[in-house]
Order: C-alpha cells, then structure tokens, then sequence
C-alpha cells in the first residue's frame, strides 16, 4: 500500500448535506484514512468557473495503487469538484 494526499476544491454553492455525501464517496476508495482536514470555505486566488470560493477539504490516506484510478475518474466526472490533486508521499 502506498501513502497519498488528496486536496479537493468543491464548488461553494453545493448544500453541506451534499458536500457531505461527495466527501463520503470519495472516502470509499481508502484503505486506511491518517488524516482529514476541512478547511472550509475559502477564497480563490483567481476566478474558476465564475466562482471566487470553495470548499476546500484535505486528506491523507493510504491505499492500493489500483484504487486510485477509479478515485482519479470518480472526480474528473463529478461536476461539483472544480479542481483536485493526488499526490504519493512515500
């Protein structure tokens, strides 16, 4: 198993129950969480889509590296995930 780190920007006008339920899914593609943090809302540094704010959640995990295309097409296909980054740590 390796170790990542997953940063998702969610667009601000999605209902927190919603939110709630995105970040859920996504959490399903983990082995094992280390870290999660929510950050909350903030400003963009330039304008994404019309917007200048979202929500920005953190997370640390570990998993399969076959788990992580799946979780890489689950978010390019989710319209309310403006921008994101996987990154390995180890």
């Amino acid at each position: 198993m390796n170790q990542y780190s997953l940063t998702v920007l969610i667009k601000n006008d999605v209902p927190e129950k919603n939110r709630g339920e995105l970040l859920e899914s996504l959490k399903k593609h983990f082995d094992n969480l280390v870290k999660e943090d929510l950050w909350g809302t903030k400003n963009l540094s330039y304008p994404i889509q019309h917007m200048d704010k979202a929500f920005y959640a953190h997370f640390e995990f570990e998993a399969d590296p076959a788990k992580i295309s799946p979780l890489d097409k689950q978010i390019k296909l989710n319209e309310d995930i403006i921008r994101y980054l996987i990154l390995r740590t180890n």
